[in-house]
């Protein structure tokens, strides 16, 4: 072996203790504000998910990812309390599950990146500015945007050709700048 060479094989031996330290140092920490309390099977089960789905992207509780949940039932002054808690914590990044997590989760931060995974109206509730660019430290997904509706008809057309009438349940907003005449069409 060669001088050069061998200084280059000690040298990248002498680097992996700083190689691992570094390692561990990247441990992220998720912050999670749950609307129900510990025992609640239906929460239990999407937080097993959650948990699952990280261990499958190769995040590994206590190797390289730490999770703060919060558990503060539907109580305005607990749900406050434990966002503050867990701005306070500084995660990488906070889970908001539920539309009344986020409220008290945007007043406790406007710099640690808060990601709900549904909510109902974020645009109509001023969580964000637009689903397109949420302008403010939420993102997230909403369960109905009114203007996927015409792509909805548009893929029955492609699945059913032959439908001519269809109906709807459920409420649908109705822009404020349609003319009456086109809000009330047949």
């Amino acid at each position: 072996m060669r001088r050069r060479e061998f200084i280059a094989v000690l040298g990248g031996a002498a680097a992996w203790p700083l190689t691992a330290h570094a390692q561990r140092a990247q441990v992220k920490t998720i912050g999670i504000l749950l609307p129900a309390t510990a025992d609640d099977p239906l929460f239990q089960a999407r937080l097993a998910a959650f948990y699952q789905e990280l261990a499958l992207a190769g995040w590994s509780i206590g190797r390289n990812l730490r999770i703060e949940p919060r558990w503060a039932t539907a109580n305005a002054a607990e749900l406050r309390r434990h966002a503050a808690e867990l701005a306070a914590l500084a995660p990488d990044v906070i889970l908001a599950t539920g539309d009344s997590t986020l409220p008290p989760l945007l007043q406790a931060t406007r710099t640690i990146p808060v990601v709900f995974p549904i909510a109902v109206d974020p645009v109509g509730a001023g969580f964000v500015e637009s689903l397109a660019r949420p302008e403010a430290n939420a993102t997230g997904f909403t369960i109905y945007d009114h203007t996927i509706g015409g792509k909805w008809l548009e893929l029955l057309k492609e699945i059913a050709p032959n439908v001519t009438r269809w109906l709807f349940f459920g409420t649908l907003p109705i822009p404020p700048n349609l003319p009456n005449s086109e809000r009330y069409r047949p």
